[in-house]
């Protein structure tokens, strides 16, 4: 599979400036970071929510996991992680465990953690299992000027 069409005419509309890098095909967002030689604090993962109010995207380093007490602090409920299968509704052209923190081309709000912002490069997953989007820490804080942020991770 490749970077799914929603991605993809998503940042070419917000006219976002990025690159495609392929990687040996592996499932977690440390692991991809380890082996294409990127520092896990660059690397943003999504982290989807559900509450009583729907879904909400977490985007925060592949060196930290979602804090969720502090984040139903910040949203002002609680929040608990989406299942699976909810999530694979929702990324229904990506692969499954491969979700983007772009997911405001899905329709869902997103919430990045003041760890990702200003860093000087952001990469993510594509959608699949074999793909990094890379960009400049600028163009994903142009990406992501919309979402709310906050401190909600903690490194494990």
């Amino acid at each position: 599979m490749t970077i799914p069409m929603t991605l993809k005419e998503y940042l070419e509309a917000c006219d976002i400036d990025y690159e495609e890098l392929p990687h040996p095909r592996e499932s977690t967002a440390s692991r991809i970071a380890e082996l294409s030689k990127v520092a896990r604090d660059r690397m943003a993962k999504a982290v989807m929510l559900q509450s009583d109010s729907g879904y909400r995207l977490a985007v925060v380093p592949s060196s930290s996991d979602a804090d969720l007490e502090q984040l139903s602090r910040l949203l002002h409920e609680k929040v608990t992680l989406a299942s699976e299968q909810q999530i694979m509704e929702h990324f229904r052209d990506c692969d499954p465990g491969a979700t983007s923190p772009v997911g405001q081309a899905w329709g869902l709000q997103v919430y990045v953690d003041d760890m990702l912002r200003h860093q000087p490069d952001v990469y993510f997953d594509a959608g699949d299992h074999e793909t990094l989007v890379h960009m400049s820490g600028r163009e994903f804080d142009r990406l992501m000027h919309d979402s709310p942020h906050g401190r909600f991770s903690r490194h494990y």
